[in-house]
């Protein structure tokens, strides 16, 4: 049994791959589903976001991660691997930490993942088990500590924020401007916020649920609309933001080339913050038409790094002594059960020879048995406190689990350890 993780992200695969690779959450399931009908793995949770597509699992057998790469390149049209990373054990425990802490974020120490993080966990929780959920929630619990005693944080964090300063720089400044949100998820209201910060006169919302979009509008003082009545009014905007989760682009060239048409000489600034891809390629070859994606978003966020990065090291120190105590976690719940088991077996012989030493040594005073007894308890405890103890730190030092495996396997223990608990049986760890 181990721990793996098979995934892409903004760090080894560009937004065209990205897009391709996310998971909707009824795909995740069924997905995982698969995986766990096949043997292939036993527990799974996917974490599809705009950055990243991970697939987290406990193996059941060596073929998990092959197959998890050729649903990957399925996918994709073509062979993913030069895009896929992957990590085992301890090194996949790291990563989820330090991506729930926003320290794997294309915007550096951004908030919105660790939610979306939760997200996909609770969405996954019918695939997961014991050994995801004490990951995902030790990940999570290690995230706020993070940001509640570093800065990691502070200031501008999201992709939305970098996405209204890059809008704020192609205009030399918002107040006064016109924009309209396209969406009224999270992603949007915090796009929301940031633009009336700014002194946009008029924020209009537009969704297809639009009782979401007023909902919203009314939250903070913007206009809802109606989807389909928002694209002929684009004549008055400066800016538009996508961020929809529609699985095909949904500003498309014939929607806006009118409204561009009558502007005449005046920008249009559109931001897609959305994967997949909100809108189509062609429109930002249009007149005095700015389209910018999530990939387009790294440079404008840079600038506001550095005041964050130079709490990385803090925040890094928190998200290693969080993730070492999840990994004791599990150390102890495969070693500990091999432990006793080995030990009793251990005892099992001890008495069997004793019980022969005995009859050959003829009638003993209790006196006499009882120190015999002694003897063979003591020197069964000596002999044996050196591999438990060594059997417990090699499960946590960073070779993984395939230690306990082999103990298992050399002392012929076939009792309860870690792969049943992974199957939701109970033990005697808990």
């Amino acid at each position: 049994m181990a721990l793996i993780l098979v995934g892409v992200s903004h760090a080894t695969a560009p937004i065209e791959v990205r897009e391709k690779l996310a998971l909707r959450p009824w795909e995740a399931l069924h997905s995982l589903a698969r995986l766990r009908e096949d043997r292939l793995i036993r527990e799974g949770v996917v974490l599809s976001t705009c950055n990243r597509t991970e697939i987290y699992a406990v193996e059941e057998n060596d073929g998990a991660v092959s197959r998890i790469s050729t649903l990957l390149s399925t996918r994709l049209g073509n062979d993913a691997a030069e895009f896929v990373y992957i990590k085992r054990d301890r090194d996949a425990a790291a990563h989820l930490f330090g991506v729930a802490a926003g320290l794997d974020s294309m915007i550096l120490g951004e908030a919105q993942i660790q939610g979306q993080v939760k997200n996909a966990w609770e969405e996954c929780r019918a695939e997961s088990g014991p050994i995801l959920n004490r990951l995902f929630q030790s990940a999570l619990l290690a995230a706020s500590r993070t940001r509640e005693d570093t800065g990691i944080g502070r200031g501008a964090a999201s992709v939305s924020s970098a996405a209204v300063q890059l809008a704020k720089k192609i205009f030399g400044g918002l107040t006064g401007r016109r924009a309209r949100i396209l969406g009224a998820g999270d992603v949007a209201e915090l796009a929301l916020e940031c633009l009336l910060a700014e002194g946009v006169r008029v924020a209009i919302v537009a969704n297809r649920t639009h009782e979401r979009a007023r909902s919203l509008a009314d939250r903070y003082g913007a206009t809802a609309m109606h989807y389909d009545e928002c694209w002929d009014s684009l004549r008055e905007v400066d800016v538009l933001i996508s961020s929809t989760a529609a699985p095909v682009p949904v500003v498309t060239v014939g929607r806006v080339r009118g409204a561009v048409e009558a502007r005449g000489d005046r920008p249009l600034c559109i931001l897609d913050i959305a994967l997949p891809r909100d809108v189509e390629a062609a429109v930002g070859d249009l007149d005095n038409v700015f389209l910018y994606d999530l990939d387009d978003l790294r440079a404008a966020a840079a600038a506001n790094l550095e005041q964050r990065e130079e709490n990385v090291p803090a925040a890094r120190e928190i998200i290693a002594a969080e993730a070492q105590k999840y990994w004791d976690w599990v150390a102890a719940l495969a070693a500990v059960p091999v432990v006793k088991e080995f030990r009793e077996e251990m005892d099992k012989l001890r008495r069997a020879e004793l019980a022969i030493a005995l009859r050959r040594l003829g009638p003993l005073s209790p006196e006499q048995a009882e120190a015999i007894e002694h003897l063979s308890k003591s020197l069964m405890n000596k002999f044996l406190h050196e591999p438990s103890v060594r059997l417990r730190a090699a499960a946590a030092n960073g070779r993984g689990l395939g230690v306990v495996d082999a103990a298992r396997y050399l002392f012929a223990l076939e009792g309860k350890g870690i792969d049943d608990v992974a199957k939701g049986e109970p033990s005697d760890i808990a």
